[in-house]
């Protein structure tokens, strides 16, 4: 992936990828707090027994209803957290990430949801692809069939008000924004056999 290993952390390093008890995480080096995927425990697990359902914002922006269940492919897949939702709900979910970084917390995140019996039926729908999204988009497989299309690009924070919470901040600090957004819609209105969904800050 092109991440240097370390057999000791250089004075200048400002995050670290390391294994940590039993989960990869992306630490900061001069302060507390890390940042892994966890689906089995925590928010996640919260969101998934109670976070609505078919009623949350985003089953419904991707239009499931009755007995429809649509294929979805997240082209911007971050942390996998929306994916993951619909992917609780029924979802066949295909996962596209670009960091190198990210991809390998969300691919720890899934292989150890699919090692928990709360989970592994949820992880299963859950296919995880490291490219470039834009690339990817422009020059699919010829089998490739989603109903919708998922974007959640990362923004930079709309002013300095808004401060990005702490996973946020490791993320944009280290893989930045998606400054390519914006090309990410025409070959998704082409691969998308329903919809595109498109999440912006309020």
């Amino acid at each position: 992936c092109g991440i240097p290993l370390w057999q000791e952390t250089p004075a200048d390093a400002v995050y670290v990828l390391r294994w940590h008890e039993g989960h990869l995480e992306l630490a900061p080096c001069a302060e507390k707090g890390s940042v892994w995927v966890d689906f089995a425990g925590g928010a996640q697990a919260h969101r998934r027994k109670f976070g609505g359902g078919r009623g949350q914002p985003v089953a419904k922006a991707v239009g499931i209803k009755g007995d429809y269940l649509p294929h979805v492919l997240d082209a911007t897949a971050g942390q996998g957290r929306d994916a993951f939702v619909l992917a609780s709900l029924g979802c066949e979910m295909t996962l596209i990430e670009r960091s190198a970084i990210a991809w390998l917390l969300l691919k720890d995140g899934l292989e150890r949801a699919e090692q928990d019996s709360d989970t592994a039926e949820i992880a299963a729908r859950m296919t995880l692809i490291h490219a470039d999204a834009r690339s990817w988009l422009e020059n699919p497989p010829l089998d490739a069939r989603f109903d919708v299309v998922y974007l959640d690009p990362m923004f930079p924070e709309p002013d300095k008000r808004a401060r990005s919470k702490k996973e946020m901040s490791a993320f944009q600090t280290l893989i930045g924004g998606d400054p390519d957004a914006g090309a990410l819609l025409a070959p998704a209105r082409k691969l998308a056999g329903k919809r595109v969904i498109v999440k912006r800050p309020r």
